[in-house]
């Protein structure tokens, strides 16, 4: 999840010999921009030096640090953490994998403003108090995936009375999410940095959450990655546990194998129950606004198909552990 945090300086060339001819560039180099082809200085170089990391010198927002990060330096220093739960816990097949995409200065500028504010780093060392995350007691929807955060922003819009705990690794879409949340005034969104699974099992105590949200995951379409695949019996085994009876797990996929394979897990799970009178897939609800992924799914032909289970209410010595 973590970028590139440090560009070398590019190195001076010696000055040549007095009757030296210059030696050619090695092949894929090229000739410093400051420097002539012979290899001696186009004009004095009177560049002020380039600052250094100053813990007395805070960082300004919008500015960027790529030229002043020391080495092992965070890229974001009040930003979400590189990984965040480290190596606090088993490797395991993970159903994500972190994309590496250029973060802009509206969106570095929210993730270092706004992360100590709405930002949560998913380190599987605390169970979560919702109520003092969001500062009410309000209903808490957990949306794991969201992109760059436009849909979610617009469901936040929509519901202020619903809190709106969404988790991603995409460091371009936290800040874009933390921005759209500043800009349109949502209090009731908080940015989740890391791992799904570790923040249910670990940060999540049981009914503490009031439906799940799931919008177009990685569909994983190479038969050897359909273990990838988040939608699974354990992983609504964990689900089940953290969802508060009459709690919705709202899912929606553009990839039919995927959402067929989400219908048949679902119904299967003796803790949900479909929503659907037919039990197949439901319409896409009004609060769930179309997505980029699905315009994209769409331009190509693909099907969208929503699914929409129901928690139903604990069985008899089937009650969700204590103290998880």
């Amino acid at each position: 999840m973590s970028e590139s945090s440090n560009i070398p300086e590019t190195p001076r060339p010696a000055a040549p010999a007095p009757d030296a001819r210059p030696q050619p560039a090695e092949q894929g180099t090229r000739a410093p921009a400051h420097a002539d082809t012979d290899g001696a200085p186009a004009h004095p170089d009177t560049r002020a030096p380039e600052p250094t990391p100053d813990s007395s010198h805070p960082h300004t927002p919008g500015v960027s640090l790529r030229h002043i990060r020391a080495k092992g330096e965070p890229r974001f220093p009040d930003g979400p953490m590189p990984d965040p739960a480290g190596s606090h816990f088993e490797r395991r097949i993970r159903s994500f994998q972190p994309r590496r995409s250029r973060v802009t200065a509206g969106q570095a500028d929210a993730l270092q403003r706004l992360w100590p504010k709405w930002g949560l780093d998913i380190d599987g060392q605390q169970v979560l108090d919702l109520a003092e995350l969001f500062g009410n007691a309000n209903r808490v929807v957990l949306e794991i995936g969201f992109g760059m955060g436009e849909a979610t922003a617009q469901m936040a819009a929509a519901d202020p009375g619903t809190n709106i705990l969404a988790v991603d690794v995409h460091t371009p879409g936290q800040g874009n999410l933390l921005n759209l949340a500043d800009q349109s005034g949502l209090p009731n969104v908080r940015v989740g940095n890391g791992d799904a699974i570790i923040l249910l099992r670990e940060m999540i105590a049981p009914d503490a959450l009031d439906g799940l949200r799931v919008y177009f995951p990685d569909p994983w379409p190479k038969k050897r990655h359909h273990k990838r695949r988040l939608i699974q019996p354990e992983f609504l085994d964990l689900a089940a546990g953290r969802i508060r009876p009459g709690g919705i797990v709202h899912c929606a996929t553009d990839w039919e194998p995927y959402a067929e394979q989400m219908l048949d897990v679902l119904s299967a799970h003796p803790e949900f129950e479909n929503t659907a009178s037919d039990g197949g897939f439901a319409s896409r609800p009004e609060f769930r606004p179309p997505t980029r992924f699905e315009g994209q799914g769409l331009e190509k032909g693909h099907v969208v198909n929503d699914l929409l289970f129901r928690r139903v209410q604990h069985r008899e010595g089937n009650q969700p552990p204590t103290g998880a």
